[in-house]
């Protein structure tokens, strides 16, 4: 394996991958030409530069960031604020640009990206992120579980329906799908299955009709009829469950269960 950093003068630069969600593999380097190595061909990004990379030996979480211009054709501001990138997969590394060995320093997915129009700033997530999760369920009053998803015990397929956009409000972020005309879909979920945001879900806000407000930018390349996915919400409270879904067996949370005001509440007499 290549030792990097020596000696006092080294072939050195950094590199990124970059892997969305809907197959789309890019390459970054802060050298000042394309170098092409691993199968991946990394642009001459300078404009992006990593910031301090943490690795731990125990349990807690490596931290790591990059900073950039958005200059780049491949990463635009419509695209990210679009959500093309979001919980993308991430490398970072180093390469020599003479021999193209390289090293990866750091693994793990994109979190939060912070844009001011002019700028983009990224937290990454290592793979222990995942240990920052509750193992045992704490308490509350309304389901933990996922619709549809583990613990729920209903299919996804009865609640989902294959539909098309019949019109698109960029201005109020919104899509119009014909037939839609129940509230049941607040609190659920469109997929669209062609064009650039194809894959990436989006959580439906509210329901006027047969129109649509979503919780994120819908793409303005995003053409009419495009084919798409829809599936109901849930409120995730145990008269939904009850009345609504017949499943109340399956309810993962505590209705009945005293909240903290019980402790703070005034004793009162009885006479």
């Amino acid at each position: 394996m290549r030792v990097f950093f020596d000696r006092e003068l080294d072939t050195a630069a950094t590199f990124w991958r970059v892997f969305r969600r809907d197959g789309i593999a890019l390459g970054f380097t802060s050298h000042d030409r394309n170098l092409t190595f691993g199968g991946v061909k990394h642009r001459a990004a300078p404009g992006m530069v990593p910031t301090a990379i943490r690795l731990t030996s125990d349990l807690s979480e490596d931290s790591a960031g990059v900073e950039g211009a958005l200059s780049h054709d491949s990463i635009r501001e419509a695209d990210l604020g679009a959500g093309l990138f979001d919980s993308a997969a991430i490398e970072i590394g180093v390469v020599d640009w003479e021999t193209l060995d390289h090293n990866i320093l750091y693994s793990g997915m994109l979190g939060q990206i912070e844009d001011d129009g002019v700028g983009f700033s990224a937290e990454l997530r290592s793979a222990k992120h995942v240990l920052e999760h509750d193992l045992v369920p704490r308490t509350s009053p309304t389901c933990r579980a996922l619709f549809c998803g583990p613990g729920c015990g209903l299919s996804a397929s009865n609640f989902t329906s294959r539909v098309s956009l019949g019109a698109i409000d960029f201005d109020l972020n919104r899509v119009q799908i014909s037939g839609i005309v129940s509230s049941n879909y607040v609190d659920g979920q469109l997929r669209l299955l062609a064009g650039p945001q194809t894959g990436i879900p989006f959580g439906i806000l509210s329901v006027n009709a047969t129109w649509l407000t979503l919780d994120r930018p819908v793409h303005a390349e995003t053409k009419l009829q495009t084919p798409a996915e829809i599936k109901e919400g849930c409120d995730h409270t145990h008269a939904t469950c009850s009345t609504r879904f017949g499943n109340a067996v399956n309810f993962r949370g505590e209705p009945f269960l005293p909240g903290n005001d019980l402790l703070a509440r005034y004793g009162q007499s009885n006479g």
